[in-house]
């Protein structure tokens, strides 16, 4: 199996703009909101790329867990680093320890999102060929 990197790339996209965006809307909210809205996100994102990538279910599973692993990847980096300025490098070190354990979480929404994405593509009819008359 080939990896479609524009599916992939444009499902991180996807999961990094609604991260943003809801991170803006739910400053401050409850832990279980959080989870909530990041694994709707991760569903969200996972979705876009299996549903470019198309193929099989497994095709498109593999390619929504890797967008929304490299996804979390970058703010993972993003996160160590600006904890690195502002906390140390104790603090910095434990969101890296805790980032790197939470990683394989965030690839099961991004799989199913793009599992799903996969069969809603193979699931659409194509439409008919036009025929000419004599």
């Amino acid at each position: 199996m080939s990896i479609k990197w524009s599916a992939v790339i444009t499902g991180f996209v996807v999961t990094l703009a609604l991260g943003f965006i809801s991170g803006l809307i739910y400053v401050g909210s409850e832990a279980s909101m959080v989870v909530l809205y990041s694994g709707t996100i991760g569903v969200l994102g996972g979705l876009t790329a299996g549903y470019l990538a198309g193929g099989t279910m497994s095709s498109g599973a593999v390619h929504g867990g890797i967008a929304t692993v490299f996804g979390s990847l970058v703010v993972l980096a993003f996160a160590t680093f600006t904890t690195l300025l502002f906390g140390g490098l104790v603090a910095s070190t434990g969101v890296f320890i805790l980032g790197i354990l939470v990683l394989a979480f965030y690839a099961i929404p991004g799989a199913l999102g793009g599992a799903i994405g996969s069969w809603a593509k193979s699931r659409r009819i194509a439409p008919e060929p036009a025929g000419v008359r004599a």
